[in-house]
């Protein structure tokens, strides 16, 4: 088997907090070519089990994974952990064979979803024998939500058997909000990443402080001039602190200082982790990372590490200016402004706004590599590949390593003492 692609799609909870994810695997593009859901199935269990590990792919969370009837009716799914997994089943009979193999499987401490429902009363009958034994059920919001009383009806009659609800292909802010009214628990998509552009919106005051912080950074600016700033912004500096001290970095003494810390890191590192600070909860003490954090830090390390192996000379600064494109890509879903208004307030090149803006150069081919990635495209994908005459192989070893990086981030970040 040759061409494969490993994705992962975040589904968040109510309090718009990274639940878990769906876990997607393809092979190369071929239009023409047939894969039986049984072999995706088998190929994306070993795949995270085996190969790239659960803790990279998944983090502490589980996945769901799509599966067929055949591949629930082989007794080899027994031989697979139940902490990991939700088996989400497609294309299936209910038969009495099939109620046994639910009830055995819910038995052993599995957990079952069925995948796409249809939010009508036929399909609810279709499936009454076996809501006992399931865990979710996930609905597809662009072929079967509208917003009326049998629908919510319908989603609530699941919920008192016990079941979460997951509305799948969320898109925006709209289909999120009117998918919490019609009483969903689940939502999975990259809606959260959509920026909701505020005419005329001002940045708070938190953010307002980062950019500037970010600027003195990056101008000609004396040390002693950064620090006496930082430390006018308590907040940031201990958040700033914690993360130097946490898991992350691995110094032998622990840093007590901005003076120590611009010494030991950099104005550069700093000014990007600033940046990243940003899709934080307002440098917040949550104990749990935003998914737009998790996103940006994905797409910083993806971006930079693909722009290693195409230019494997490639000079610190201008991998500095990868880091950047993928650290802005999502300011505008932050902010609630242009992002091209932003770029105009920041010290910026034009080779990062010309790749944010229009895709362009370098850095631009590969910030859209990244989003075709992000949205399983694998045509985008394959012509890419074939462009820069780069291995096959290379895009799922780069993702899996982006996800071990932001993993690790988040193990070090939501580790770290809040006070």
């Amino acid at each position: 088997m040759e061409n494969v692609y490993l994705g992962r799609q975040p589904i968040l909870d109510l309090d718009g907090n990274l639940n878990s994810y769906e876990v997607l695997y393809r092979e190369g593009h071929d239009p023409k070519k047939g894969i039986s859901n049984r072999f995706v199935s088998a190929a994306v269990i070993n795949s995270v089990l085996n190969k790239f590990g659960t803790h990279a792919v998944l983090g502490n969370r589980k996945a769901f994974v799509k599966v067929d009837e055949k591949f629930l009716m082989n007794d080899l799914i027994f031989t697979i952990p139940n902490n990991f997994f939700i088996f989400s089943i497609v294309y299936i009979d209910v038969t009495d064979k099939v109620i046994e193999r639910f009830e055995q499987l819910k038995a052993k401490g599995y957990e079952l979803a069925i995948n796409d429902i249809a939010i009508n009363e036929e399909d609810l009958q279709k499936y009454a024998n076996v809501l006992d034994s399931l865990s979710y059920v996930k609905i597809d919001f662009d072929k079967y939500f509208k917003e009326d009383s049998s629908v919510k009806s319908i989603i609530h009659s699941l919920k008192n058997n016990n079941i979460k609800v997951v509305a799948t292909k969320i898109e925006d802010a709209y289909e999120y909000d009117l998918a919490k009214k019609m009483g969903c628990d689940l939502f999975q998509g990259y809606f959260f990443a959509k920026p909701n552009i505020i005419e005329h919106a001002k940045y708070d005051s938190t953010h307002a402080n980062i950019l500037k912080l970010y600027t003195i950074l990056m101008e000609d600016t004396n040390i002693d001039e950064i620090v006496a700033e930082f430390e006018k912004n308590h907040a940031i500096t201990v958040q700033l602190l914690q993360y130097i001290n946490s898991g992350a970095f691995h110094f032998k003494n622990r840093i007590s200082s901005m003076h120590h810390i611009l010494t030991l890191v950099g104005r550069a590192p700093l000014a990007q982790w600033l940046m990243l600070m940003i899709y934080s909860k307002s440098v917040a003490k949550s104990s749990e990372l935003p998914p737009l954090m998790l996103m940006v830090k994905h797409r910083t390390e993806l971006i930079v590490e693909i722009l290693k192996k195409i230019e494997p000379d490639v000079r610190s600064n201008t991998l500095g200016k990868a880091y950047f494109v993928g650290v802005l890509s999502l300011i505008d879903t932050v902010f609630g402004v242009e992002l091209k208004i932003i770029l105009k307030d920041m010290h910026v090149g034009d080779a990062i706004k010309k790749a944010l803006l229009e895709d362009e150069g370098i850095l631009g081919e590969i910030y859209a590599l990244v989003r075709d990635i992000e949205s399983f495209h694998t045509q985008g994908i394959e012509d890419f590949v074939q462009k820069h005459n780069i291995e096959k192989s290379m895009i799922d070893e780069l993702s899996l390593k982006s996800m071990q990086e932001a993993t690790a981030f988040e193990d070090a970040v939501c580790s770290t003492p809040n006070s």
